[in-house]
């Protein structure tokens, strides 16, 4: 993992935590895939909540200059991905979370329950 990966990932983390987002993991994609370096996938408690947390973390990834390129699924909230690049962030409702089983499409020992 790269350095600014490091950085990146501590502010999201951040972000999603200070904001009350729910089970917060990372899976390392490096060997896995090209479209990023790694993918951040958390819950909200609700539709709400969801698009609040995409908010909050595409406001702070600005201030910080790190643009992102891509969102998409902000409209009903019932799941957000935000592309920052080298990081890709899903922000999903519980249920729809546990339906697309992100994580065990993608990682399998990679998982880290948080980041820190």
């Amino acid at each position: 993992m790269h350095k600014i990966d490091d950085y990146i990932s501590k502010i999201i983390y951040k972000v999603l935590s200070d904001n009350k987002a729910k089970d917060i993991i990372k899976i390392n994609l490096e060997k896995k895939s090209s479209i990023a370096d790694f993918m951040i996938i958390c819950s909200g408690t609700s539709n709400r909540h969801v698009i609040s947390l995409s908010n909050y973390l595409i406001e702070t990834l600005k201030k910080e200059n790190l643009n992102t390129l891509n969102v998409e699924g902000k409209r009903n909230g019932d799941w957000v991905l935000v592309d920052a690049g080298d990081v890709i962030i899903h922000l999903f409702r519980s249920e729809v979370r546990e339906y697309y089983g992100l994580e065990k499409m993608w990682a399998e020992e990679e998982i880290n329950s948080y980041i820190k």
